[in-house]
């Protein structure tokens, strides 16, 4: 009779369970949305269990593929939230690169207003940043 390879068996679990608890959970939240640190921990416990899982078991060929397909899991998870999150829609009103922004006034950390044009008047350029995350 075979024992189950439980850390094997719960490393691809706890993969699959870390990648969408990402996507139904984690990502409601900015701290754990714009680095998805929880995730990261959970895949690689994951990973550990996976490897200590293929090492214990006596046929390597199945522990073999739940192997990759468990490495594969936080493979895809970290295309997609660095080099897939980048496909994002291009705005029609956004000015393009080298083209003069558009006049605005927003508030400072005092909350006076600050008007773009009179930062322009005043000195000889300025750095606009856009930042699309949470401060």
């Amino acid at each position: 009779m075979r024992r189950i390879n439980w850390p094997l068996w719960g490393g691809l679990l706890l993969a699959v369970l870390a990648f969408f608890s990402y996507y139904g959970f984690l990502a409601q939240f900015p701290v754990t949305r714009d680095v998805p640190w929880v995730s990261f921990l959970l895949f690689l416990i994951a990973v550990v269990l996976l490897v200590a899982g293929w090492r214990r078991a006596q046929r390597k060929v199945l522990a073999s593929v739940v192997l990759v397909l468990g490495l594969l899991v936080p493979g895809f998870f970290t295309f997609l939230v660095t080099a897939g999150s980048k496909g994002l829609p291009l705005s029609n009103r956004a000015p393009a690169v080298g083209e003069k922004a558009p006049a605005f006034t927003l508030p400072d950390t005092q909350n006076r207003p600050v008007a773009l044009n009179d930062l322009l008047q005043q000195s000889n350029g300025v750095l606009l940043v856009f930042y699309r995350g949470y401060w």
